[in-house]
């Protein structure tokens, strides 16, 4: 038998051309209703599954690290034997392993070194700064020690020559002359 019949009515064929438009027409909201709670299915499943997911992971997170903690010198007393016993490519590949097994160390909160470069740095410029300072004091103490001695000194030139009669008679070419009387 054929599985297209070509004998087939026009009654039946509009009869079966209903039926199909009505399932269309029912399929088409259940389908939708469909689409909707999958939906609202998925967002309730994130929503219950979040909390549970980050429990897990804080509960692993420890173990997995002891894990690695304990799985390294392992490795590394593996490779030892191996070297010893094997061959050196199977020693380098479980040394690799064992290297990228191993956990970073974990940061701690506390402040870390500066770096030396850093710190020379610093040093050079508070030297520097120490320097300069030394010398402008150096250079203040002496102009005012000058100042101090020029002006002790210009008062006892001018007393001198106030209390010596000789002193008025000398000329400008520095012959003295005696004063006449």
């Amino acid at each position: 038998m054929s599985l297209i019949k070509t004998n087939r009515t026009t009654d039946g064929m509009a009869a079966m051309g209903a039926r199909a438009k009505g399932a269309a027409a029912q399929a088409v909201p259940m389908g939708k209703r469909a689409g909707t709670t999958v939906v609202q299915g998925a967002a309730g499943a994130r929503d219950w599954a979040a909390p549970r997911v980050q429990d897990a992971k804080e509960w692993a997170a420890p173990r997995v690290l002891g894990a690695r903690e304990w799985a390294a010198p392992r490795l590394e007393g593996a490779a030892d034997a191996v070297t010893t016993s094997v061959a050196p490519k199977v020693s380098s590949a479980l040394r690799s392993t064992a290297s990228q097994v191993r956990p970073t160390p974990a940061k701690t909160e506390s402040r870390r070194m500066p770096d030396w470069r850093w710190m020379l740095g610093l040093g050079a410029v508070v030297a520097a700064a120490g320097t300069t300072a030394a010398v402008a004091m150096r250079r203040r103490y002496a102009r005012a020690t000058a100042d101090a001695k020029d002006a002790t000194e210009s008062d006892a030139t001018e007393q001198a020559a106030a209390d010596d009669p000789m002193a008025e008679a000398r000329s400008v070419n520095g012959r003295v002359t005696t004063p006449e009387v």
